[in-house]
């Protein structure tokens, strides 16, 4: 089998495409696969990290005001569409597979055009403008919400789940290693902060002014600064405070550690948190394309799955939210019931046998 794989842009693209391609390899080990993202994204060092080929497009997304970039955008498409054909007759793939981000369009448009089976993956309850366009051209829509008819032609759609990274699946027998990892105390309460790949302005700043309240009620903190709040974080965090860095490497032991979560409410952390059954705090960012994170964090709230603090508010409410939580044993345990009953643990190895599915039929 040979699958190209084009998604990217943040880790909510990123991590769910590796996922299917590592789902697709463990189905058959003999699998080409060939990654195309968008030059001078994240996806073009995570790509190859994971151990995978991938091809770059001179592609960028539309900014939402007047400038140089825009004036460009019809020429980036018109070559990356070039492009994307001339990859794909080199590579001469059985199958294409978008996860979202710039390059995502040209690539699954080229390749549906060209009559090869398509697949893309919506992570959100409310799809972006380039799935929505793609929707016609596609053979199957893997989604992970239901209700999703509205956007996306019945026929088509499959409710999959999100792909997440296999090390979360189980972490039992992890919170011993976790407490070492992270140099924690095992007797304070643990308050897991992640603003998603990038890190979250909002939140860092929220928890940096509830900072005294947690210390004063005994709660480390394992906190995700993302690259550009980390030095500002460090100038004030203290080493029995927990643990503070740009990024988590080992999401696993974070998990395992932690006894609630403050949480951005992009599709994939909220996949995350559903297939590790923790209580969270979402705060979702409103700078988002079609404030698609408040629509996902909404979705939740109507089944008790989670707590919803606004992006506005969160710096005078979230640190007494944190506290009412951490000290509501009954509350954790009915939101981590709630979420964990919206899991989907197997949806990479689902997304990667309906890809196989289409390339035989």
């Amino acid at each position: 089998m040979r699958v190209i794989i084009s998604g990217g842009g943040t880790g909510g693209h990123i991590f769910p495409a590796i996922a299917i391609a590592n789902a697709l390899r463990e189905i058959d080990r003999s699998t080409e696969i060939l990654f195309v993202g968008a030059l001078g994204r994240m996806e073009m060092e995570r790509v190859p990290a994971a151990g995978y080929k991938i091809e770059g497009l001179w592609i960028s997304g539309l900014q939402r005001r007047l400038t140089f970039d825009n004036l460009l955008f019809p020429f980036k498409v018109i070559l990356s569409m070039m492009k994307a054909k001339k990859i794909i007759k080199n590579f001469l793939p059985d199958a294409a597979v978008g996860t979202g981000g710039y390059a995502s369009g040209p690539l699954l448009r080229v390749a549906s055009g060209m009559g090869i089976p398509s697949l893309i993956q919506e992570q959100n309850s409310y799809p972006g403008i380039t799935n929505k366009l793609l929707a016609e051209k596609v053979n199957r829509i893997c989604v992970a919400y239901s209700g999703m008819d509205k956007y996306f032609p019945k026929d088509k759609i499959l409710i999959t789940g999100n792909p997440v990274r296999q090390d979360i699946l189980s972490l039992e027998g992890k919170k011993d290693e976790a407490m070492k990892f992270f140099s924690l105390n095992p007797d304070k309460k643990i308050l897991l902060v992640i603003g998603g790949s990038l890190g979250a302005r909002t939140i860092n700043e929220s928890i940096l002014a509830s900072m005294e309240l947690l210390k004063q009620n005994h709660i480390q903190i394992i906190w995700q600064t993302g690259k550009g709040y980390i030095d500002t974080a460090e100038k004030v965090f203290t080493k029995d405070q927990g643990w503070v860095r740009a990024f988590i490497t080992h999401m696993d032991l974070a998990y395992a550690a932690a006894d609630i979560v403050v949480s951005r409410a992009g599709a994939i952390s909220l996949s995350e948190l559903a297939i590790v059954k923790k209580p969270c705090i979402l705060v979702p960012s409103p700078n988002v394309a079609e404030d698609h994170q408040t629509k996902n964090a909404t979705a939740l709230v109507k089944n008790e799955a989670v707590l919803f603090v606004k992006d506005n508010e969160s710096r005078e409410k979230l640190g007494t939210q944190i506290i009412a939580l951490m000290n509501d044993g009954q509350l954790q345990k009915k939101l981590s019931d709630n979420i964990g009953k919206l899991a989907f643990p197997n949806a990479a190895e689902t997304i990667a046998r309906e890809v196989i599915h289409l390339m035989k039929n």
